[in-house]
């Protein structure tokens, strides 16, 4: 027997450049009128058997105005970016430009003073692998970087692939599978 789990992306909290490291902010205007535009194609989504929530306030309002009423995951939260909290790329990359570069290229480096890329991908494959066995299926909403941690660990990809993996608000990706033996699940929206 496997486990399915559904990861939706939240929804936005700000226009896509001006995007925040560890961003707390809450869902903003374009942000609400996407999920009421994406409800009808995801509410079904709440009939999971557990439903699961970053911790986020955006992951936590996407999931609620989504129906799935959540429990908060401390183990689904945002890449600790130390210092870079709250900085855009480009204020990073404008003041240290070394350490951006050093941060790209070497998964375990955390010239920010937080979480390495490489823990990051660790710790959400490790929620993944601890996902009860359940008669129905899983859906958690999370930051876009937790569904592209999860889906570098779960095709066993070098954490390099993270960079190439681009996930917008209120996608989803369906893993299903069991500890450490996962497998990408596309489905149609059509039968």
């Amino acid at each position: 027997m496997s486990v399915r789990v559904s990861l939706v992306a939240a929804a936005r909290s700000s226009a896509l450049l001006a995007e925040r490291f560890d961003d707390d902010r809450p869902l903003d205007h374009t942000g609400w009128h996407e999920v009421q535009l994406a409800a009808r194609a995801l509410v079904p989504l709440a009939a999971a058997e557990l439903r699961y929530c970053s911790p986020t306030p955006r992951s936590r309002a996407t999931a609620d105005a989504l129906g799935f009423a959540p429990m908060a995951q401390p183990a689904l939260r945002d890449c600790d970016m130390g210092r870079w909290r709250g900085l855009t790329l480009a204020d990073v990359a404008a003041r240290e430009p070394a350490s951006v570069d050093t941060w790209l290229a070497d998964p375990r480096a955390a010239p920010h003073g937080g979480e390495p890329l490489l823990a990051f991908i660790t710790r959400i494959g490790g929620w993944l692998d601890t996902r009860p066995v359940c008669d129905g299926f899983i859906v958690a909403v999370a930051e876009p970087a937790v569904v592209r941690a999860a889906l570098v660990y779960a095709l066993k990809a070098p954490p390099s692939a993270y960079w190439n993996v681009d996930v917008h608000p209120l996608s989803t990706i369906t893993l299903t599978g069991l500890r450490g033996r996962w497998s990408l699940n596309l489905e149609a929206l059509f039968r």
